[in-house]
């Protein structure tokens, strides 16, 4: 697997097809986009995010360039705390260790490129797989607000979840 900036005229077709339920939308994002995402919806929030969080788009891609996995990462340079945000993985790919691998390589570049001492994210406790995920990376909970978020008629847990530069030497 390898990183690379996120290339908007070919990246958007695989990163629409893997959020297709409301349910992942929400997942994904907290509906901070409108479901379905539309391409230049997204592209617009991309920018806006950019300029004003410092926000990066970044793709993962198997050894022949296809894409599997998508985040964006942002530093905050004052403290040294990276965040990773809107975290996926092809559906068809999921449970086979693309989530682990997409996350080792996110954290050596903010750790290792970025300078980063702490990397933070956020996810509902009903994401349970993607949870797992981020504890397996080797991310804590450090806090939990309860019921801030509501899809149709359920109430969901954000929980923000930390990893420490010391800590990747205890992950996998």
């Amino acid at each position: 697997m390898r990183l690379r900036p996120y290339i908007p005229d070919t990246d958007y077709n695989y990163l629409k097809q893997w959020i297709n339920t409301e349910r992942i939308h929400a997942f994904w994002c907290a509906n901070r986009l409108s479901y379905p995402v539309t391409k230049k919806a997204f592209h617009s929030f991309l920018k806006i995010n950019a300029r004003t969080r410092t926000e990066n788009a970044f793709t993962a891609t198997e050894d022949d360039g296809k894409p599997v996995g998508f985040f964006c990462y942002s530093i905050d340079t004052e403290n040294n705390t990276g965040f990773l945000k809107y975290i996926i993985i092809d559906n068809a790919r999921r449970g086979n260790g693309y989530g682990s691998q997409m996350l080792a390589l996110a954290l050596q570049y903010a750790f290792q490129i970025t300078g980063a001492i702490s990397v933070q994210l956020n996810v509902f406790d009903e994401n349970i797989s993607a949870k797992h995920c981020y504890e397996k990376a080797g991310f804590s909970e450090r806090s939990t607000d309860c019921h801030p978020f509501i899809f149709k008629n359920e109430l969901w847990n954000k929980c923000n979840m930390i990893i420490y530069r010391n800590d990747r030497s205890r992950t996998v």
